[in-house]
């Protein structure tokens, strides 16, 4: 096992921001009218799902823990987030936007990750993975606002 803890703190950064788009997304399902973006949405939850994966795979290379997710808390809070900006408009331009703005979250925390860490190439081409994997999503659900 290596021993560097930079690492374990990318990859659990890493592996909230993947947990925080999934629960995002299955959060918001439910409330999704258009095909077209429910499918969008799915095509993302895999891809969010196959990031965690690749973590948990690589984590015990850095660690013996497993990977953190996001508390409960913070579950709760997207979850309400979600609720209150979708009381009233559930149309899916509106959900998309939600959407963004989340992702682009992402992008900003993973670009921080990319830009302010040396960290060991295995890691560094995951957290590339996942800004161009959220930055593609980014240009998919511009289709839907």
């Amino acid at each position: 096992m290596k021993d560097n803890k930079n690492e374990v703190d990318v990859l659990d950064e890493l592996n909230k921001g993947a947990c925080m788009g999934r629960d995002a997304i299955h959060f918001i399902l439910d409330k999704v009218s258009d095909s077209g973006l429910r499918d969008e949405l799915n095509i993302q939850y895999n891809k969010y799902k196959e990031i965690t994966d690749e973590i948990a795979k690589l984590y015990p290379e850095y660690s013996k823990k497993e990977p953190h997710e996001t508390n409960s808390m913070n579950k709760v809070m997207t979850w309400f987030g979600i609720e209150m900006n979708t009381m009233l408009d559930k149309s899916t331009s509106k959900i998309a936007e939600l959407l963004l703005q989340g992702t682009n979250m992402g992008i900003i925390e993973g670009r921080k990750l990319l830009n302010n860490n040396n960290t060991e190439e295995d890691v560094n081409k995951l957290i590339q993975k996942y800004v161009d994997m959220q930055e593609d999503a980014v240009e998919n659900l511009k289709k839907f606002l």
